[in-house]
């Protein structure tokens, strides 16, 4: 099960990493749009209303607009102000992602050895190597060890290496954003990445109360549930459960969940990240191989495959096609920025950030299209460095709507009162059903970007980002501005 993250945080005091700004790009085509901009329409007044009431000036405001058959914008205010994207920056990175790798692009994960199989018994070590898979599920990983478990090996007298050299670790404290740590938006980037290293916690209704459940449930995992039965509908009941982490200093983890729940509700899920990567791997491992009839009784540590090791087993990953919906459906950090460092990793052979946003710098120049603000920190809009205009950002949609790619990309984004992070949203609006729209939210930042099929069958580029301590009220803005687009 794909664990959905959200970039909205309370972010205090977020710190950048390795930020990449293409400032050597020369050539500013997409002038074009700005020059324009003097003949273009001004704000609606219904947007104009609903920033007024959520107490947001029209200069914290970047808006363009533009028919994807036209040579000009229809709307193009303050649009070539650089601003913060929050999660609308991964149209960059998937829209170059599937230009670069192509949509049938895949991640193996292999298992190799250099031991020596007596009977069902494996002396030696199991090497577990990853190449930056951003989907690798529990049922992916028990595919693969199912695959070892066929070749005849029960029992592994050795350790469990874990190469994760395909690119560079990211490293550093997954809540330096927002001080969150083991929220599923904060987790890091890892070559072998398994079940987006989290844990999830089944939330299942029962007889005088709610039982919780943990997958996986490593000994050194201890679940206090304090959660109380709340009688009534079911509403936004992620709101109501709180969890709190706490650690004995070494390895053990207890999760408090506390807060009440509906039955109404019936089963739910929800997922944190509570361990490190050797740590995760480590539990999953343990778990998954006793359940498949074997014993293991290493360490679990990481190294790489000696170079006389053979390989047992290798999976396969998803299609990139479908790893990018996942990524801009459900607004999935981690995916977001596996996918960034495969482009380095793919582009120089380095799977940094610098190397992929020269590859995406390049990228952007065949089609014409020269961002000289552009910032890429993580590829995955949790930044508070990440900037494009726009401008930019809505000529980015105008170039992918005449790519051969056009139908991957734009049915990867949520679309309105449908799915991903806009099914709660325009469901009274005509643009029900019409708007691919990707949604992004930070503490400060707002922003929508994508495509509105209009009344009249016209498909229009929508681009709104709001930068302003009041920005998280500006929904109803943009939805207004969504509703516009589709009557006018």
């Amino acid at each position: 099960m794909l664990a959905t993250e959200s970039t909205e945080t309370t972010e205090k005091n977020g710190s950048a990493r390795e930020v990449y700004s293409v400032r050597a790009v020369a050539r500013l085509v997409l002038l074009f749009f700005l020059a324009g901009s003097a003949q273009a329409a001004p704000l609606p007044a219904s947007v104009v209303q609903a920033l007024r009431e959520a107490g947001i000036p029209a200069s914290s405001v970047g808006v363009f607009v533009q028919d994807v058959a036209a040579k000009k914008p229809l709307i193009a205010h303050r649009a070539g102000q650089p601003m913060s994207p929050a999660s609308t920056m991964k149209l960059v990175t998937t829209y170059a992602g599937l230009e670069l790798l192509g949509p049938a692009y895949t991640w193996k994960t292999e298992v190799l050895t250099n031991g020596a199989l007596a009977g069902d018994v494996l002396t030696g070590d199991l090497v577990i190597k990853g190449h930056g898979d951003p989907a690798l599920t529990m049922e992916g990983f028990w595919s693969l060890l199912h695959d070892v478990r066929r070749l005849g090996i029960r029992e592994i007298r050795g350790d469990l290496l874990l190469d994760n050299s395909f690119f560079p670790a990211a490293g550093g404290d997954p809540g330096a954003f927002d001080r969150e740590p083991n929220r599923p938006y904060n987790v890091l980037p890892d070559a072998l990445l398994v079940n987006f290293k989290t844990v999830r916690f089944r939330l299942v209704p029962e007889a005088g109360g709610v039982r919780i459940v943990a997958d996986p449930a490593p000994a050194r995992l201890h679940v206090v549930n304090q959660l109380q039965v709340l009688d009534g509908p079911c509403g936004d009941w992620r709101e109501g459960v709180n969890t709190a982490t706490a650690t004995d200093g070494g390895e053990a983890v207890t999760v408090t969940v506390s807060g009440a729940y509906p039955p109404a509700c019936g089963e739910n899920s929800l997922y944190l990240g509570l361990f490190d990567n050797t740590g995760q791997v480590d539990a999953l491992f343990r778990q998954l191989w006793q359940e498949l009839g074997g014993t293991f009784r290493g360490a679990v540590r990481a190294g790489g495959a000696p170079a006389e090791a053979r390989l047992l087993a290798s999976h396969e990953s998803r299609a990139l096609a479908d790893v990018v919906r996942d990524i801009n459906k459900f607004s999935n950090n981690v995916m977001a920025r596996q996918l960034l460092l495969t482009i380095g990793r793919e582009a120089g052979n380095e799977g940094s950030v610098g190397v992929a946003g020269e590859a995406v710098a390049r990228q952007l120049a065949q089609h014409d299209l020269a961002f000289p603000e552009l910032a890429i920190e993580n590829g995955s809009g949790l930044s508070r460095s990440e900037r494009i205009t726009p401008a930019h950002l809505g000529g980015l949609l105008l170039a992918a709507y005449k790519s051969p790619l056009m139908a991957e990309f734009v049915s990867s984004l949520p679309l309105a009162a449908v799915d991903g992070t806009m099914r709660k949203r325009l469901r009274d609006s005509g643009a029900a059903g019409r708007a691919h729209i990707k949604t992004g939210t930070l503490q400060g930042a707002k922003a929508i970007a994508g495509y509105v099929q209009d009344a009249k069958g016209r498909m229009m580029a929508v681009v709104c980002i709001i930068n302003h301590p009041n920005a998280g009220a500006g929904q109803a803005a943009q939805d207004a501005l969504l509703d516009w687009v589709y009557h006018r």
